[in-house]
């Protein structure tokens, strides 16, 4: 049957193909047919055109069941790996007949996963059939694709016909956001190193930012935001709530993208940018994302877009890293001896590798992940500068 498939695909696709209990039929009647003219009986007559006649009308019907049908597709909303994305299709019956038993098959990228199919019983003359599914995902990504595919073979199952109808889908999947309590790496950028006004007077780091206002302590609040003076006055924690512009100076989050790295690696690398650039917002810290392909990013979800699309070995269009302090992500230590002042710095080894590398740049402190233990954890934990 592998020789005959491509030529009962391109039937299907074209007009219409005949299934294996068409096959069968169309065998019997020919028998039938073969019969009468040997025997000359009538009955024998009667039987193969009755045959021939239900093999015509099951060959010209399902095409004409696909001519009248049109399909639009909703908007797809963005989600987090993990969770289903949800796919709205709306399929109208533009015809004045009902449209019987067909098979809706919504065609994914091999990439994403199996291609969900639905059977439909009915769709009324002038009317819209609405398919809504769910689809589960496990990684971030941007996917697209754009086919439809209807298949019937009404009425009699005889004969199969297919038509794919061209509709474009893009499926947003976030990366995975870890709900940090701390994070030394942002908490502590920038203090080892300082920055001038235009007059000569000193920047602060954000800890010591301009207050605007004061509020009572909340679980997950840093101790370094705690007005201690305040707090010992009125008999409970006060913390700090800093102008959004904090001391003039923003960290910058950047991804390694341009290097390679192994899978499992660069995975992690994204879930720990996107986790520390929502930690820094969470505790109104100016903060950008920087990637090889795209360059500074700020707004909340361009940077979930740009994690969601960004992959290793990216072109790195001329862009240079800014000259500000900033946490790098990079599973390759020599970057590490060309960062700026007050720079931070997360290393990831390579999973097959036999020996740890060595840090080549120990100026500024960070963390070296290590694979049997928990991202989070890592990501809160303090910093060291000793080699690795």
């Amino acid at each position: 049957m592998n020789i005959f498939k491509p030529i009962i695909n391109w039937l299907e696709t074209r007009a219409c193909a005949p299934a294996y209990s068409g096959m069968v039929l169309g065998a019997i009647a020919i028998c039938f047919f073969a019969a009468a003219i040997n025997t000359m009986a009538g009955w024998l007559y009667v039987i193969s055109a009755v045959s021939f006649s239900l093999l015509a009308i099951a060959a010209v019907l399902p095409p004409r069941f696909l001519s009248g049908i049109s399909v639009a597709r909703l908007p797809i909303q963005a989600v987090t790996a993990g969770d289903d994305l949800t796919v709205e299709l709306e399929i109208t019956n533009s015809t004045k007949k009902p449209i019987r038993l067909i098979q809706v098959k919504d065609i994914l990228p091999y990439i994403l996963g199996e291609s969900i199919a639905q059977a439909i019983e009915i769709i009324s003359p002038q009317d819209t059939y609405r398919w809504q599914y769910y689809y589960p995902t496990q990684r971030r990504g941007i996917y697209r694709w754009e086919n439809i595919e209807f298949a019937t073979g009404a009425p009699f199952g005889l004969f199969w016909s297919r038509r794919q109808h061209k509709c474009s889908a893009r499926a947003i999947v976030y990366p995975t956001v870890l709900p940090l309590s701390h994070c030394p790496l942002v908490d502590e950028i920038g203090e080892d190193c300082r920055f001038n006004y235009p007059h000569g007077r000193p920047f602060h780091t954000a800890s010591e930012g301009i207050t605007r206002s004061l509020r009572p302590y909340r679980i997950g609040d840093p101790m370094r935001l705690i007005h201690w003076r305040s707090s010992a006055r009125m008999g409970d924690l006060r913390v700090r709530e800093l102008e959004l512009v904090t001391s003039g100076q923003e960290i910058i989050i950047a991804l390694d993208s341009a290097s390679k790295w192994e899978t499992e690696n660069f995975e992690q690398a994204v879930i720990a940018a996107a986790s520390m650039y929502f930690y820094a917002q969470k505790n109104t810290i100016q903060v950008q994302l920087w990637t090889s392909e795209t360059s500074l990013v700020r707004v909340e979800r361009l940077v979930l877009e740009t994690l969601a699309a960004t992959n290793p070995l990216e072109d790195t269009c001329n862009q240079e890293l800014p000259k500000l302090p900033l946490i790098w992500l990079t599973q390759n230590p020599l970057t590490l001896s060309s960062l700026p002042m007050g720079s931070r710095w997360v290393l990831w080894q390579p999973v097959n590798s036999g020996e740890k590398q060595v840090v080549l740049n120990q100026d500024y402190p960070g963390i070296a992940i290590e694979q049997e233990k928990e991202l989070k954890t890592q990501l809160q934990q303090k910093l060291d500068i000793a080699q690795i």
